[in-house]
């Protein structure tokens, strides 16, 4: 890991898919982007395999390393920065978006990323992503949601299943936990998606459309903990995993299951699950990510339920809407046009010939 570089990089360099950032000279490899820092997690940490997906995604990418930074908090999903070779901040508890959004702001040539899980996201950073979220800053939220904290040994996180036994649960969880897809929707996200670790494809897919879009766009990735909550999404990856995945592909009609047995249709203001046998071909709901309908997309979201009964995957939404930082380098740009006299630099304001006494 690299602390990030002060100086902006020339504009005459050619630009990726990513709007405003650099492109890379020629094509990348996985190595270009492993640091030599070896990787310190638990054995099984479902977190390696979403290295190793992020890794491969960032050689396609095509993106410069040093218009790359990634912000994390803290927790074992934290560690993150150190383990690619890209410039990176481990920052504080919580208040990684904070430091992206200032990052973004001013540096309107990088790729932001934040790395969070669901105990720094969720708990004491709570505040700090709902309105990264409102704001529609230009950045790329990766919550690693394992249901636990790891990282303090095992205690209940805001995203754990109500009775779940814990070291700080000893009998059962009274909690209603998050909905993490209808918490970032609730806060205008213009761009919310869900992947699992093990799904590398669906994952990728998921990380290309969130790099590409232009604001804040929140993935939820489920994850194992193979020490504190182990198999806690087990029944997602194997059995009758295919009934309880509901895949979204836009433009596509909502069917799931071994031979697509199951279909989603709408029910009064919201939408249920429902046998394809037993429904109308025309009642089955076509996706659509891009619409400006915000309730669809929250209705979507409220098909995931605590008990994994079923677990709605891929992009649930991504609309335009004009960006927080992009908003505030034109109105500091009219302020200035406003007012020559406004000094161009915190030195220039400094040395300047306006000085006070206080007595």
């Amino acid at each position: 890991m690299t602390i990030v570089e002060t100086s902006l990089v020339g504009t005459d360099l050619g630009l990726s898919g990513v709007s405003g950032v650099p492109g890379a000279d020629g094509p990348q490899k996985v190595k270009d982007f492993t640091s030599d820092q070896e990787v310190r997690w638990c054995p099984g940490c479902g977190d390696y395999v979403i290295l190793a997906t992020v890794r491969g995604f960032l050689a396609e990418l095509g993106l410069r390393r040093e218009n790359l930074m990634f912000v994390s908090g803290i927790g074992c999903s934290s560690r993150f920065p150190y383990y690619l070779e890209a410039y990176g901040i481990h920052s504080i508890h919580g208040r990684a978006p904070a430091i992206a959004t200032g990052l973004a702001v001013t540096r309107p040539d990088l790729s932001v990323w934040v790395v969070t899980g669901d105990g720094d996201a969720l708990s004491i950073g709570g505040n700090h992503l709902i309105h990264a979220l409102r704001r529609n800053v230009n950045m790329t939220i990766l919550l690693f949601n394992n249901r636990i904290y790891g990282l303090t040994k095992g205690q209940y996180s805001p995203t754990s299943e109500q009775g779940k036994i814990t070291k700080s649960t000893p009998m059962g969880s009274v909690d209603h936990p998050f909905n993490t897809l209808s918490l970032a929707l609730g806060a205008e996200a213009t761009f919310a998606a869900r992947a699992i670790d093990s799904d590398r494809a669906g994952l990728t897919e998921v990380l290309r459309a969130a790099a590409e879009h232009r604001g804040t766009s929140f993935v939820e990735i489920l994850q194992d903990c193979p020490i504190f909550n182990d198999g806690s999404f087990d029944v997602l990856r194997r059995g009758d995993a295919e009934s309880r995945l509901i895949p979204l592909h836009d433009g596509q009609p909502l069917r799931f299951g071994a031979e697509g047995e199951f279909a989603v249709v709408r029910s009064g203001f919201g939408l249920r699950v429902a046998r394809t046998a037993d429904v109308d071909e025309a009642d089955i709901v076509v996706h659509d990510a891009y619409t400006d309908d915000p309730e669809y997309a929250y209705a979507l979201s409220r098909l995931s339920d605590q008990d994994l009964g079923h677990v709605v995957t891929g992009i649930f939404r991504s609309v335009t809407r004009p960006t927080y930082d992009d908003a505030v380098r034109a109105q500091n740009s009219a302020a200035a046009d406003r007012n020559p006299r406004t000094p161009d630099s915190l030195q220039t304001l400094l040395t300047g010939p306006e000085t006070w006494t206080v007595a």
